[in-house]
């Protein structure tokens, strides 16, 4: 969960420099956002399906 979390942090960093005008630190905070959450996502499907398959007892 610590991972969602960073990216939600980074995400509202994003969206409260765009709206102050710093285009670059938004750019840049959503990037970070959106891999961090692409990475959560990846795990998460990955723990999923092994907790499916392979840990079932």
């Amino acid at each position: 969960m610590t991972l969602l979390k960073w990216a939600l942090i980074f995400l509202v960093v994003s969206i409260i420099a765009g709206l102050l005008g710093f285009t670059g630190i938004s750019a840049a905070s959503a990037d970070i956002a959106r891999f961090l959450f692409y990475v959560f996502v990846v795990i998460f499907l990955v723990l999923l399906i092994l907790g499916l398959t392979i840990f079932r007892v």
